[in-house]
């Protein structure tokens, strides 16, 4: 019996991507048509499991309530072209094209492309094992990814738009600058290649630490015990790094899977309390604002912190 991911990515190949790729000129891509339509399959079955597990938890056991939900819609569609659109083609497609690239320019120049299992033996034999030092190795690098956009008023000025919500659901997750995601990517992917994380592995890996990172996003009365609250990354905890009182350099709990690195690096705030969210001196356009107009905003927040400070004449 076919897998239905698989012949329905196959179909999607066959009869949209590769027409589409045909009538653009892009032919080259047509042997990552069906890797990238099955990614793009498995971000959509991610997106209905978030909604089916998030969804009555935010409804039963809500933080809060609102009288109007029209913000959430632009969320939605951040969710839906980061999972289904833009996430495959990086993760997948722009990913593979490279570490194909990088590991024979290496194998080239007479240097044995790195991988986990080589630099660790103990690892062979155990893709479990190894799938789980690979994430614990990209959220170390998301928790310094993540507490730099804080650190630096320009990148902050991206980042903004992320913090500006006060109406946070799970849908806020892939609620992010364009600019943001794509320093993200890059900085995702330079890591990837330099632990050696298996092309068809490395999408999987994000959709795995994204799914978690939505759940911890949800507007939900959700916390894992003392215990579990140090394994992993709850609503609870998550929701005090995006308090309103805590916006900016001033904030805490940077990480996305993992509290380890913020117990590790003291930036870890376990109190129980659940506060409002948002950033209280963003643009009104970041908060409400449609998705172009969120775009925009946080292109101008982006170049004003580029500026040099303007001198006063005394």
């Amino acid at each position: 019996m076919s897998d239905p991911f698989d012949t329905l990515a196959g179909w999607l190949s066959e009869h949209l991507l590769i027409p589409l790729l045909w009538q653009v000129g892009l032919m080259r891509w047509e042997d990552l048509a069906y890797g990238w339509a099955l990614f793009a399959t498995y971000g959509a079955m991610q997106v209905a499991l978030m909604y089916a597990i998030c969804l009555p938890l935010e409804r039963f056991f809500p933080i809060e309530r609102w009288p109007d939900h029209r913000v959430e819609l632009t969320d939605m569609f951040y969710t839906v072209l980061a999972r289904v659109g833009l996430l495959p083609l990086v993760t997948f497609v722009l990913f593979f094209r490279v570490q194909v690239a990088f590991s024979g320019w290496l194998t080239d120049h007479g240097y044995v492309p790195p991988t986990l299992e080589r630099a660790i033996p103990g690892l062979l034999g155990h893709p479990i094992l190894t799938f789980l030092a690979y994430a614990l190795i990209l959220d170390f690098a998301d928790y310094w990814r993540h507490r730099l956009s804080h650190r630096f008023r320009w990148w902050y000025a991206l980042h903004a738009l992320h913090h500006a919500q006060r109406q946070m659901t799970f849908w806020s997750d892939d609620r992010n600058h364009l600019l943001d995601d794509l320093i993200a990517a890059l900085w995702f992917g330079v890591i990837a290649l330099g632990v050696g994380v298996p092309p068809l592995q490395f999408p999987l890996l994000v959709l795995v630490l994204r799914f978690l990172e939505s759940l911890s996003h949800a507007n939900t009365r959700l916390s894992f015990g003392w215990l579990g609250e140090r394994l992993l990354i709850s609503p609870r905890f998550h929701r005090v790094h995006h308090a309103a009182r805590a916006a900016g350099k001033q904030s805490c709990n940077y990480g996305a899977v993992f509290p380890y690195w913020d117990m590790l690096f003291g930036t870890a705030d376990f109190t129980t309390q659940y506060a409002p969210t948002g950033d209280p001196r963003a643009p009104e356009a970041l908060a409400s604002g449609g998705y172009l107009a969120q775009q925009w905003a946080g292109l101008q927040g982006f170049i004003q912190a580029l500026a040099p400070p303007r001198r006063h004449l005394s």
